[in-house]
């Protein structure tokens, strides 16, 4: 497996294209915005009807699409007449007319009931984020060893745990060449991992450069090693032109066919002429669907260039590949010049194990290069968590001493609320202490036996405290940006699941 990744500096190129809906979520603040409109539009309904609930209520005006004019200050009426747009506005109108069809009464107080705990829910993860950010322990993303520590508790749950001292360092070296002085977020994808099977996990490694999946074409004999290269990437074919599918060409004279053969060859001479021209001596081509994108003829007139090729370069590397190693692709042959040509100092083809990748070292745009022989998962989550603390530069400790530590905070800030909304902190203080029971269970451990003890630890003010050591001297830490981010995220979705009662499957 290898990973790449792209230059921090100087202005962005344009990312990998995403195809589908995941295009739409290009944009990591769009999913927790989309989430609080779901809050917003859920709770502005409840208050649109609050005020119509119980006798003293207040009546609406409701003016129909036909100019009919009804005054009323029944719920379900008043909801059905709304015109909601908003999917988490039409949850809370479906459950007033839930409310109706099975009480027939109610509809106004269950919709303002379900605001009221959306509310309180919502306090709750709020409260619960600031309780979390007072035992988090501020970070510097220079501090090297913190952040090796974050990211060997991550890899410490995998299959890949006893290596968590090889790719733990990985991960960190490769995050953190993404970081400038500005950067609050690092994106993942500039981090290219290219996998391989064969070797072990100790041959994992860190290139200061780029490496391609693709192996170097060596049918006509070409080279595999070039110092001082200079990289073309080209999306045209090297192949003779064919006519379109709909014609046809008949040959009855071998001289037309011999004149045919040479001016194919002689149309691929000139263009491999022209790559070498411009001072090219390794040649990326992406692959193509239409033609063979090189054939036999050309592969020998570029070996005979001294011309490293490299073929079936896919179309979504293209980006990747421009930002990391500052060529730009061409798609004509016209247009193939010096100044769309990438530098590097080595490019060449390794063979370790039987497994071949093609490494270009000393690129003038560095890039990040991680190659593994397996792992991808586990690397990729040790690389969020390091992207985790770029985002949000503090640390908790894990082990679920953070979520016993909030559960008793919000049973106390409980203790001076009344009503439903203390019956709410106290049910949310309770669901929290299911990390630290699951994590004894998984553990083989007594669940109730050790959350009384986290407990009673908690309680003597010693909040890091599990049941055998302090967990920060275990060096079990986590980024403050995962533990909040599990508490909002968690309310926000199971605020809005509540609402449903039955799923229908459309034809």
């Amino acid at each position: 497996m290898a990973l790449s990744t792209a230059p921090p500096s100087g202005p962005r190129a344009p990312l990998p294209s995403v195809s589908g809906a995941n295009k739409a979520f290009n944009d990591k603040g769009k999913p927790m915005e989309v989430r609080l409109s779901n809050l917003v539009a859920a709770k502005a309904i409840s208050d649109a009807v609050r005020t119509s609930l119980g006798p003293r209520g207040m009546d609406k005006m409701i003016q129909t699409a036909k100019g009919e004019v009804i005054v009323t200050n029944d719920g379900a009426t008043i909801l059905r007449s709304i015109q909601a747009l908003h999917p988490a506005s039409k949850m809370l109108v479906d459950l007033s007319a839930a409310q109706d069809v099975e009480a027939g009464d109610g509809t106004t107080t269950v919709v303002v009931l379900a605001g009221s705990l959306l509310g309180a829910a919502e306090k709750a993860s709020t409260k619960a984020v600031e309780f979390l950010s007072e035992i988090s322990t501020p970070i510097d993303l220079n501090d090297r060893t913190t952040l090796i520590r974050a990211a060997s508790t991550s890899l410490n749950s995998k299959i890949v745990s006893q290596y968590s001292s090889i790719l733990a360092p990985i991960a960190v070296s490769a995050v953190t060449r993404l970081v400038t002085p500005t950067s609050s977020n690092v994106d993942l994808r500039d981090i290219r991992i290219v996998k391989k099977v064969g070797g072990t996990i100790e041959d994992t490694e860190l290139i200061d450069g780029v490496v391609l999946n693709q192996n170097v074409v060596v049918a006509a004999g070409g080279p595999t090693r070039i110092e001082k290269a200079k990289i073309g990437l080209i999306q045209f074919q090297l192949s003779a032109p064919k006519p379109d599918m709909d014609n046809t060409v008949v040959i009855n004279d071998y001289r037309q066919m011999d004149k045919v053969i040479k001016e194919g060859r002689t149309y691929l001479l000139n263009i491999c002429k022209k790559i070498k021209k411009s001072g090219c001596n390794v040649l990326l081509i992406q692959k193509s669907i239409l033609r063979d994108a090189v054939d036999d003829t050309s592969l020998t007139f570029l070996k005979r260039l001294n011309i490293l090729v490299v073929k079936d370069v896919e179309r979504d590397e293209i980006d990747f590949l421009t930002k990391s190693l500052g060529c730009k692709p061409v798609a004509d042959i016209e247009a193939f010049s010096e100044d769309k040509l990438g530098y590097a100092d080595l490019v060449e083809e390794m063979n370790n194990d039987g497994t071949k990748v093609v490494k270009i070292t000393g690129v003038k745009h560095k890039g990040r290069t991680l190659v593994l022989d397996e792992c991808e998962r586990s690397i990729h989550d040790a690389l969020c968590v390091v992207r985790c603390l770029v985002k949000k530069r503090a640390l908790i400790g894990g082990g679920g001493a953070p979520e016993i530590y909030v559960s008793r905070k919000l049973f106390q800030h409980a203790q001076g609320l009344t009503g439903m909304e203390s019956y709410c902190f106290q049910a949310y203080a309770d669901a929290l202490e299911v990390i630290p029971t699951t994590l004894a269970e998984n553990a083989g451990l007594n669940p109730i036996a050790i959350v009384t003890e986290l407990r009673n630890r908690h309680s003597l003010a010693n909040t890091m405290l599990g049941q055998i050591s302090n967990i920060l001297e275990e060096y079990v830490v986590q980024p403050l940006l995962v533990s909040t981010s599990a508490v909002e995220l968690a309310t926000e979705t199971v605020t809005l699941l509540l609402k449903i009662d039955d799923y229908v499957q459309a034809r």
